[in-house]
């Protein structure tokens, strides 16, 4: 297997802010002033280690402009409370926004940092209450967090993960209202989307999206244009790192990405979807 390798700073990710916003973007800087479709995700949407991610696939098939407003390791927080990514997707012709896990987001149970959502900050005092055998301090991260919280009692973590739920649902909705109607969901994982409970699935907490279910997209339904769903094929998934590039000491975490040739089919599963709902009434 072919394994490109550069140094991290050269590939360019063209680093550019938008407005007021304090999140900074993958660019180059687009104009806003033009027709134009914005991308809303995660570190897929933003491409780590991709040359040409999914959206600018999209802008070469489409060629219109496409706005990369994906965020390493974002949650629904970085953009929801964001009012100029909110202002930019309400301007566009089209937004595409990845389906991002419920753990990334502040809920009643803990809060995360605003712009890195898998930052974990602190616990609240009802999740202490629950969990009051452990030690908060020792966690950096909402995955790890939630594993241990999982492992010391499965029983008590249903009350978490029901929370986590809730509060996707209700952030969700209100993210799509503030984009408006003129946006198309994108499931893009390895993960098959399911109603299965999370707790008998392969994998467990290392599923993405986290604790998304089958239910909780339907609900959303009526309020977009369309859900695309892509679980890249076997023969992309066996392509690995191929075409990736990253440097030497960042090959186990680009292992664990979605590669060269998820993203083209990522891309070619939008391009339809975008094609008949873009300009629809």
């Amino acid at each position: 297997m072919k394994q490109e390798t550069i140094e991290f700073g050269e590939l360019s990710y063209s680093p550019c802010r938008y407005g007021s916003s304090r999140m900074l973007f993958r660019g180059p800087r687009r104009r806003l002033d033009r027709p134009y479709m914005a991308f809303v995700g995660g570190t897929e949407t933003y491409g780590k280690f991709i040359e040409k991610p999914f959206p600018a696939i999209v802008e070469k098939a489409m060629r219109q402009t496409c706005i990369n407003l994906g965020c390493v390791n974002g949650g629904i927080d970085a953009f929801v409370n964001d009012p100029t990514v909110m202002d930019v997707c309400n301007g566009a012709d089209m937004t595409v926004v990845q389906v991002m896990g419920a753990n990334y987001l502040s809920n009643r149970f803990y809060s995360v940092h605003p712009r890195r959502n898998d930052r974990f900050v602190q616990a609240s005092t009802v999740l202490q209450a629950i969990y009051d055998d452990v030690d908060f301090s020792e966690f950096s991260f909402t995955r790890h967090m939630l594993g241990a919280l999982c492992a010391k009692s499965p029983d008590r973590f249903d009350i978490v993960v029901t929370e986590l739920r809730q509060a996707w649902t209700a952030r969700m909705r209100n993210m799509l209202h503030q984009i408006g109607s003129q946006c198309i969901l994108l499931w893009f994982s390895e993960d098959e989307i399911s109603d299965a409970d999370w707790a008998e699935r392969a994998g467990q907490l290392q599923v993405d999206p986290l604790f998304v279910t089958q239910t909780m997209i339907d609900e959303l339904r009526p309020l977009v244009k369309d859900i695309v769903i892509v679980n890249p094929s076997e023969q992309a998934l066996a392509q690995g790192i191929e075409g990736m590039y990253f440097p030497e000491n960042q090959a186990a975490a680009a292992s664990e990405m979605l590669g060269v040739a998820c993203h083209a089919e990522a891309g070619a599963s939008l391009i339809p979807s975008l094609r008949e709902h873009l300009y629809s009434v």
